[in-house]
């Protein structure tokens, strides 16, 4: 592995061989895990721990807490501090608060770790991006970040694939304790295969903020974010629950959303690909909303008695289709910071604006299908979302 220059900034500045910028892929990946681990649960903690369906929704958007309140200060920190060792701080604490949670005995205690975990979540999750922009060679920016666009289907899927059958043998706590252990095993890996910058004083600038609250172009990509990400975490949050109430077994419900979730890769791997060839982002993300819009109409408007190939179609198309939307969109956010040591609180921003949608769709929704006795309307929230992005990326190009 060739090591790459460093400047005072921590960040290297020269790109690297291959396995460093994989290396962070995986670290999101892991935390993404952990943002996935709560969905396959749900069940499980109903019935232990007698949450109800609003309860649940609170417990999937808990984690965006954090996020909503703190993410453009998380990158602000990670600019001052340098975002490799913003990487590895959030690993390490993500692992450690995930064995604590494991230790919890009732609901609120439950809701409380999860929320703290959102913070550990976002150092690593905010910098991944200028970070991996430092590693890779320019003219491979958009595919590297089509491939970093990946981290988070990639992890829901791991979830939503080997949560059920470890809780089934072992329970929910083990189930936390054993990604906490993974957590702090890819801290490790980090530590080891991410090349060192030089040590810097903690510097928190109030300037990078200002600048990027200054550039409209952050404030369209954050946005949009926002209408992609809380639509996003309510279909593939809830698909398991939904399953279920259609009839469908616990195991075979969690590998259909596991599948959903895996659809997301290949979207934002195709988004990655059609950015390099040229193709306008704003027709890749109109494209993408588009079908996020149909696929969410169809997942919830037909009745849960509904063959579950058809809901599994439409959510592949939405998960899959839709999934061209989050490298496009950090591409834009990486390329809108007005500045290069602005990067990190550019996406802190954007990242911001996701969670707050993240954070607040989860429990909208689940109200509304609790007041509406079923799913039957919660396609009207998504496709407002839908229409929304539409428009910001309309007014962007404009």
């Amino acid at each position: 592995m060739s090591a790459a220059t460093t400047d005072p900034t921590n960040h290297p500045t020269e790109p690297t061989s291959g396995l460093p910028a994989a290396l962070v892929v995986a670290a999101g990946i892991v935390a993404a895990m952990h943002v996935g681990k709560v969905a396959p649960a749900i069940p499980v903690l109903q019935a232990q721990l007698s949450l109800t369906l609003v309860q649940a929704g609170w417990l999937l958007s808990l984690s965006q807490m954090a996020g909503m309140l703190t993410a453009v200060l998380i990158g602000m920190v990670a600019d001052g501090i340098g975002l490799r060792r913003s990487l590895l701080t959030g690993l390490t604490l993500l692992g450690l608060l995930s064995l604590l949670t494991g230790l919890a005995t009732s609901a609120p205690q439950l809701l409380v770790m999860r929320a703290i975990e959102g913070a550990a979540i976002l150092m690593v999750i905010v910098p991944a991006p200028a970070l991996l922009r430092s590693l890779v060679d320019p003219a491979r920016l958009s595919s590297a970040m089509g491939f970093w666009g990946t981290f988070m289907p990639t992890g829901t899927a791991a979830a939503l694939l080997l949560g059920p059958p470890l809780m089934a043998h072992a329970g929910w706590a083990t189930w936390w304790k054993t990604l906490g252990g993974l957590a702090l095993l890819m801290a490790a890996v980090f530590a080891w295969g991410v090349p060192r910058g030089a040590s810097r004083a903690f510097q928190l600038d109030s300037r990078r903020l200002i600048a990027v609250w200054r550039t409209p172009q952050v404030w369209r990509v954050a946005l949009a974010f926002a209408c992609y990400s809380g639509q996003w975490l309510v279909v593939i949050g809830f698909l398991p629950t939904l399953l279920q109430g259609g009839g469908t077994s616990a195991g075979a419900a969690g590998t259909l959303a596991a599948i959903a979730s895996a659809a997301n890769i290949a979207g934002n791997l195709m988004g990655g690909r059609l950015l390099q060839r040229g193709v306008p982002s704003q027709k890749v993300l109109t494209i993408g909303f588009s079908a996020m819009a149909i696929g969410a109409f169809v997942v919830f408007a037909t009745p849960p008695t509904t063959q579950i190939a058809i809901k599994l179609a439409a959510v592949l198309v939405f998960s899959g289709v839709g999934g061209m939307i989050p490298g496009s969109l950090f591409s834009l956010a990486v390329k809108a910071a007005p500045s290069d040591d602005t990067a990190s609180t550019a996406l802190g921003w954007t990242t911001q604006m996701s969670m707050l949608g993240q954070f607040c769709m989860p429990p909208v929704v689940a109200a509304l299908a609790t007041a509406q006795g079923g799913w039957g309307l919660s396609w009207v929230v998504t496709g407002g979302l839908c229409l929304m992005g539409v428009g910001l990326v309309s007014l962007r190009r404009s």
